[in-house]
């Protein structure tokens, strides 16, 4: 059986602008504070925090839509890449997330779903409000 991790956050920020940001490297690094490789172009190769996760750019639908293939150094050699697919929606003044993570290997699953919140999405509600 599959694993989903299904995870929707807004914050305070056009989504078209989280989009961008998510995708830009420095501004992707401002937000985690570790360096970031990512690119808008499918195929592009996604490094973060010092290579812990890793994957590849395989779909770019702007200004909603980003998939791409992920891992982590927790996952073993022998599981297959994880999917990861973000989609960005308009809330009024706001921008929502709504997360969907395929695939993630049951001994990482736990890991994973808290690591969202812990490394991504409180770091981003700080960075923009540290913004003004």
């Amino acid at each position: 059986m599959r694993s989903v991790i299904s995870q929707t956050i807004t914050l305070p920020a056009p989504a078209q602008e989280l989009f961008e940001m998510y995708l830009d490297s420095a501004r992707h690094q401002e937000i985690t504070g570790a360096p970031v490789t990512i690119a808008k172009e499918p195929g592009a190769e996604f490094r973060a925090f010092d290579g812990v996760l890793s994957g590849t750019i395989l779909v770019v639908s702007s200004p909603d839509l980003i998939v791409q293939s992920w891992r982590s150094t927790a996952f073993k050699a022998d599981d297959p890449d994880s999917t990861l697919i973000l989609n960005f929606v308009a809330d009024k003044a706001f921008g929502r997330i709504n997360l969907v993570h395929l695939d993630v290997p049951k001994h990482d699953y736990d890991g994973v779903t808290q690591g969202w919140e812990k490394f991504y999405w409180t770091p981003w509600r700080e960075y923009l409000k540290g913004r003004g």
